[in-house]
């Protein structure tokens, strides 16, 4: 069983007038494994703005995956490769950026109908250097399209979006090796998962309260990082929550991160901003 590292909590952010909590990266903490960056965003999507001018407008990335999990809402994504989709409540957009990509993320036209809240949670994942010239890719998944298990009398739903989580597999196949998962707990459900002993582990508590064996009680707005000792974690929710799953290898590589680029070194990430002025990640008009 793995024992609990460290607590983290997501203090609050204002990123360019969009509300956000982020966990990590802290002062102390560069990444967890393959994972570079947590938000957490739950905003009132604004009725008297256009939804075509709402959320995220087009910004580029080099190097990393940016995914976007949709907890509540949709998300309406473009793209300078040509991809325009919507992805609604329970689903993923992952999104390889490789040589770089320019993308925006709005909230689609009928989100007032959808209730009017965006909640997401966007999440950084380190690549190896080995495809960070990759051409970019993105997959986006419906909620029905994950693979989906149920635990302790369906007390629990496990939606495994990537990589293998107790011997089921999710749609997506990392660059490198990782598992990303969402759960859904009612309360008094417990769960176990099992975990690669050399991955850096940890789970994200969107709402609710945990209570992890061998520690105690962790609450929202918190992210548990589990040591590499081990093999499994196990938790039960005290009330009704929701929960990221990540585990991943570590790469070790050296890794500089600016800005939108994430690449392996200074001359690299000025090469990243060089060709995204003179417009070799392409150019997104929003239509």
């Amino acid at each position: 069983m793995k024992q609990v590292k460290q607590l983290l909590y997501a203090h609050p952010y204002d990123m360019g007038g969009l509300p956000i909590r982020q966990p990590f990266p802290t002062n102390n903490i560069d990444h967890i494994g393959p994972f570079i960056l947590l938000h957490h965003a739950k905003v009132n999507v604004p009725k008297h703005i256009a939804p075509k001018n709402a959320g995220v407008g087009p910004h580029p990335h080099r190097g990393f995956a940016p995914v976007t999990f949709i907890f509540e809402g949709a998300v309406h994504h473009r793209d300078s490769r040509g991809n325009n989709s919507i992805v609604e409540k329970g689903g993923v957009q992952w999104m390889n950026a490789g040589m770089g990509v320019i993308h925006s993320e709005r909230p689609p036209e009928n989100i007032h109908e959808l209730g009017g809240v965006q909640e997401i949670i966007q999440l950084w994942v380190n690549i190896p250097s080995a495809h960070k010239k990759d051409q970019p890719q993105y997959i986006p998944l419906k909620a029905d399209e994950l693979t989906i298990a149920k635990y302790d009398d369906d007390k629990v739903n496990l939606n495994i979006v990537a990589g293998e989580v107790n011997g089921l597999k999710g749609p997506i196949t990392g660059l490198s090796p990782l598992a990303a998962a969402s759960i859904e707990m009612q309360t008094s459900g417990t769960i176990t998962i099992n975990i690669t002993e050399n991955f850096e582990s940890l789970i994200y508590i969107l709402s609710g309260k945990v209570k992890i064996k061998g520690y105690g009680e962790a609450e929202h707005h918190h992210a548990v990082v589990f040591d590499m000792q081990g093999d499994s974690i196990e938790f039960e929710a005290l009330e009704d929550t929701r929960i990221l799953f990540l585990s991943g290898e570590v790469i070790n590589e050296k890794m500089v991160a600016q800005g939108p680029f994430v690449m392996n070194s200074e001359s690299e990430i000025m090469e990243a901003y060089r060709d995204y002025q003179i417009g070799k990640m392409g150019i997104l008009i929003e239509e």
